[in-house]
């Protein structure tokens, strides 16, 4: 019999490649995983009954159905456990991809003076790169400093030299950082914008542990905290050092133990909520501290 090629696909869906056979018929696997690493065989849909069949491998010789290659494409398979890492290096991959080059922050910046105007801090700030934004806050009724502020830098790099070390600003010292999301609730007020550092993981598995998520979303970045329900509900909570880091995996679906979960915004609740309740009639203090004592609505989609 002379040489062919036979048509070969990692999926049924996707563009063929032509591989060659042997001289009697034979396709070797070593021919195939050449182009296709780790696979460990091939399988075609029959056109009879439209079923996935699998294609004999003896000695690392695959052999024609029926005698017979014909015009059919055949997929690739691969071992489950290879198939999953590749899957969850994809899923990674594809993440850090997006995420490209990492964006700057705003950072809060702690224990300043009450006499520092929002131009002394970009005067400060401005020796170590260049500021793109800086904010005094102040009391709304008074107009007094409220002793923090918050500043962004152009660069990344900036914004990293800036909080590995203190500053002196107004001859006081200062910290520079990533703000917390429970100082922004207590401190910064109900209409300052936030940048959550928590995801909602949804459609966890019950034998995903707290461990294991941990391991996973370090290779995106630090990892501070892992929350998952008891009892079991089915999602999870990450929360990163970065909310950068956080908010470039939102939408995502990723692979981990080879189920697919998708990452949202864990939504931090609006704090006024007695504010909210006060519009009702008969309205109820102990219902809406109920209401507070829930911090995150979970998306509706995942639970």
């Amino acid at each position: 019999m002379t040489e062919c090629y036979i048509r070969v696909a990692e999926d049924e869906n996707e563009e063929p490649m032509e591989i060659p056979s042997e001289e009697d018929g034979t396709v070797l696997l070593s021919t195939v995983s050449a182009q296709f690493p780790g696979a460990c065989g091939l399988r075609y849909r029959s056109p009879v009954s439209q079923c996935m069949r699998g294609v004999r491998l003896a000695e690392g010789v695959l052999h024609a159905p029926e005698s017979d290659w014909g015009n059919l494409v055949y997929v690739v398979n691969y071992p489950k456990d290879n198939k999953r890492k590749m899957d969850e290096m994809d899923a990674a991959s594809a993440v850090k991809i997006k995420r490209g080059v990492q964006k700057t922050s705003d950072l809060i910046v702690l224990g300043l003076p009450w006499k520092t105007t929002e131009q002394d801090l970009k005067d400060y700030f401005g020796t170590f790169g260049e500021v793109i934004m800086v904010q005094v806050k102040r009391d709304a009724k008074t107009g007094n400093s409220k002793g923090f502020g918050f500043v962004r830098f152009t660069d990344y790099e900036t914004q990293i030299k800036a909080m590995s070390q203190r500053h002196m600003i107004d001859g006081r010292w200062c910290d520079c950082k990533l703000p917390n999301s429970k100082f922004f609730l207590e401190q910064a007020g109900p209409d300052e914008p936030m940048r959550s550092r928590k995801v909602f993981v949804g459609r966890c598995t019950e034998d995903m542990t707290t461990d294991e998520l941990r391991q996973f979303f370090m290779q995106y970045g630090e990892v501070t905290d892992v929350f998952i329900p008891k009892p079991f509900r089915a999602f999870a909570f990450v929360t990163f050092a970065d909310d950068q880091v956080a908010q470039s995996l939102c939408g995502e679906d990723l692979i981990i133990k080879g189920t697919s979960v998708h990452i949202s915004n864990a939504e931090p609740k609006h704090n006024n909520i007695h504010h909210l309740f006060s519009n009702f009639p008969g309205r109820s203090p102990s219902l809406a501290a109920m209401f507070e004592r829930s911090q995150y609505q979970f998306p509706s989609s995942h639970v």
